[in-house]
């Protein structure tokens, strides 16, 4: 359903919150704010891992870099796996400054995509700047001029006094910098980001295309930058709306491509795009931050996680002069809801399912069995420690960095499981959950309501990573099934600086890490005929700031987690954020 009134707003609510205490003694006190029915012993995840000492500076990583856009040859090392045959596409800020103003935060960056072309064990590279409105307009007035995430644009000095007062009453544009991940729609690529804006890209030459709006295909403001692809071609998505009824979250789905109608039209299409399923936020005017979401087989959940977003200091904020990034809080008081919805039918189940208050950002992966619904999520167990990625903090010198680094939240791989056939009749606090595998809970504390605690997804040895983001599985064969390895990032530094395989059956690791060198996201990429899970390779660029073009394109064995090769790129790349590989550029 589509609530009544449905008029829009266009926050851009970007990767991780920014809400953050920098006082460690302020955080231990509020860490101890959890909601009735967690854990006495347990530790905040930030407490686990090891402190940070003596981190080198990553500023050389930061910096503005130019586009590359004719395909340049890299230089192999070792041996590149003949049957890789395609593209790997990454996207992340590129740019941090237009004449004399810079952008505050690292989300502003514009957008830089990023093509790594993979044939008969040969690799060649190129780079784009999405000609978004943003970096057009922000170009030609060679100052910025279109507010981002954490950087409000100033009024126009060119005009009177008058002007420039009025204009901060002006509620701001969405900004269409699309720097956080390659999406597909019917087959076309976009780079997207949170707003209601994406662009159409070519993913071979990485031009620029259409400008989309959601809002004209459905009454949405924004979607994910993180999708869900179903084996029909059908691809689901989360967005939100706000009016007189109320802020709601809606699941999205797009149909597949209607072939043969639509094999040779070049244009943007989400035509037949529906709401599945609309979620009426419990309070309308404090609705929770979500940056992704699980689905299954037969289900989507929704986390609705107690990072709260004040859209009354929204709409104030321009007159206040904050970012959008000062609008969020951590409010543990409000524990996390799990929202299970019938992707098919678009029925939200009456079982409220509820757990101590957490944050998540990206899911790993969510199957069914027997009768449960078993979700792997990347956890911290404090919002108000995320981190304010600013750029004057990223930036900082060897020393200065360690106290921004301790002060940020380690997330940890956590299992939950949801009962899908409750019992009203059950008795009270007898566990749910019958899977011998699974040490995870579900207790009914009364009919119709459900308390959840995890399993810790992961051994000690972990913590000396500092924890994990940006997980990765063969998600082609085991998306919404079950499964046995993920890939993912470790954190012992600000930006990842190792790469890691981890058995969900074990908990066993396996790990790439090389000092001063800073791994991306890992992607898996199967191989031809593949018969075991991880027959295959994980692609992952590696920056690093201790030389100049030192960039290079790793490929290691899924299985052995061992280097097969690299390719050298002469040119610098900073750090990113997501990408994909496509087997058809």
């Amino acid at each position: 359903m589509v609530p009544p009134g449905g008029c829009v707003i266009n926050p851009r609510f970007v990767g991780s919150v920014q809400q953050v205490l920098h006082n460690p003694a302020d955080r231990a006190a509020s860490s101890n704010q959890q909601t009735a029915g967690t854990e006495a012993t347990a530790v905040p995840s930030w407490q686990r891992c090891p402190q940070g000492s003596g981190l080198e500076s990553l500023a050389a990583l930061l910096s503005s870099v130019e586009e590359t856009p004719d395909p340049i040859p890299t230089t192999i090392k070792g041996t590149i796996p003949t049957w890789i045959k395609g593209s790997f596409l990454r996207n992340g800020p590129g740019k941090f400054e237009f004449g004399e103003e810079s952008y505050t935060h690292w989300f502003d960056g514009m957008a830089l995509m990023h093509r790594f072309h993979i044939q008969e064990g040969n690799v060649t590279y190129s780079s784009r700047f999405l000609r978004s409105d943003s970096y057009v307009s922000n170009s030609e007035k060679n100052r910025i001029v279109v507010s981002e995430f954490g950087t409000l644009a100033m009024p126009d000095p060119c005009k009177n006094i008058f002007a420039r007062f009025f204009s901060r009453f002006q509620v701001p544009k969405a900004t269409d910098n699309a720097n956080v991940n390659f999406v597909k729609y019917k087959g076309d690529y976009y780079v997207s980001t949170e707003t209601n804006f994406m662009r159409r890209v070519d993913p071979r030459s990485l031009e620029t295309k259409e400008k989309v709006d959601w809002s004209q295909y459905i009454a949405v403001n924004s979607a994910t930058a993180h999708p869900h692809y179903g084996r029909d071609g059908s691809t689901y998505n989360m967005g939100n709306s706000y009016g007189r009824s109320g802020f709601f979250y809606h699941i999205l789905r797009v149909p597949p491509r209607d072939e043969p109608a639509d094999a040779t039209a070049d244009s943007p299409d989400l035509s037949g795009a529906r709401i599945v399923c609309s979620i009426r936020a419990p309070e309308s005017r404090k609705p929770s931050y979500y940056h992704s979401f699980a689905m299954s087989e037969n289900y989507v959940v929704f986390i609705e996680q107690p990072i709260k977003m004040d859209l009354l200091k929204f709409m104030l904020y321009k007159i206040q002069g904050k970012s959008f990034h000062r609008i969020m809080s951590w409010q543990p008081q409000y524990g996390t809801v799990f929202h299970l919805v019938n992707r098919h039918t678009g029925e939200e189940s009456d079982v409220k399912y509820r757990a101590a208050a957490m944050f998540t950002l990206h899911q790993i992966n969510a199957f069914e069995e027997n009768g449960f619904l078993v979700m792997d999520m990347c956890c911290g167990d404090n919002g108000e420690i995320i981190g304010d990625f600013t750029l004057e903090n990223l930036r900082r010198g060897s020393g200065d960095i360690d106290k921004f680094y301790n002060s940020l939240c380690r997330n940890l791989p956590r299992r939950y499981v949801l009962p899908l056939n409750v019992d009203r009749q059950a008795p009270l606090d007898e566990n749910l959950v019958t899977l011998h595998h699974c040490k995870a809970t579900a207790k009914m504390i009364k009919p119709g309501e459900v308390y959840m605690t995890h399993e810790e997804l992961h051994d000690a040895e972990l913590l000396q990573y500092g924890g994990l983001e940006f997980p990765q599985i063969n998600y082609e064969e085991y998306n919404g099934r079950p499964y046995r390895f993920f890939y993912s990032c470790g954190f012992g530094h600000v930006f990842a600086d190792s790469l890691l395989k981890m058995d969900v059956h074990t908990k066993e690791l396996k790990v790439w890490r090389h000092p001063g060198l800073y791994p991306s996201e890992p992607v898996f990429v199967a191989s031809p005929n593949a018969a075991e899970e991880d027959d295959g390779v994980v692609l992952s660029v590696i920056v690093t700031p201790r030389k100049e073009k030192s960039t290079f394109l790793l490929v290691l064995d899924a299985k052995t987690f061992t280097e097969l090769g690299r390719a050298e790129v002469p040119v610098d790349i900073p750090c990113g954020t997501h990408g994909v590989f496509s087997n058809t550029c």
